[in-house]
């Protein structure tokens, strides 16, 4: 009896130990719930299963990356706030990186919508850090991944 005390007290005490970790946001509902509840939320974009406009063209593929950042700015529309549109949720960012498709630096500048139906939006820009003109402009279209769908964007929420 005293062994499975034992056993059990372990197992409580290694339960509250391990990291609490990350929670798959499914849907935008859920994704406006923790934002305006402050939480510390990150996205995660599998560019492969995208469809990506590049040069105002559709491309018959997207690159094999991922990329990522922490929606910790944003804003928040409701529906018909700017005209005709549904209500979205948009957040950016911008760091100064080695350009990858060249010489010298860029910020490599990243904007993520979602909107009301779980439709993602991700522009990235190459912008120059003199005269501030693109090199790269490139936007990703998919859904948000709810676990069982294919989305490639997946929000998530951290405990």
């Amino acid at each position: 009896m005293k062994k499975l005390k034992l056993a059990l007290l372990t197992i409580i005490f290694c339960i509250q130990t391990i990291p609490a970790g990350t929670i798959l946001l499914q849907d935008f509902t859920q994704l406006m719930t923790a934002l305006k509840e402050g939480k510390l939320v990150r996205v995660v974009i599998d560019y492969s299963k995208c469809q990506l406009i590049s040069n105002n063209e559709i491309q018959d593929h997207s690159p094999r990356a991922t990329g990522g950042m922490t929606v910790d700015t944003f804003e928040f529309f409701e529906d018909n706030a700017l005209g005709k549109n549904i209500a979205f949720v948009v957040s950016s960012e911008s760091k100064l990186i080695a350009n990858p498709k060249g010489d010298g630096y860029v910020y490599n500048y990243a904007k993520v919508k979602v909107d009301k139906e779980n439709k993602v939006r991700l522009t990235a820009r190459y912008i120059d850090p003199v005269t501030f003109e693109d090199k790269m402009d490139e936007n990703f279209f998919t859904e948000m991944n709810n676990g069982k769908n294919d989305g490639a964007a997946s929000f998530y929420l951290e405990k």
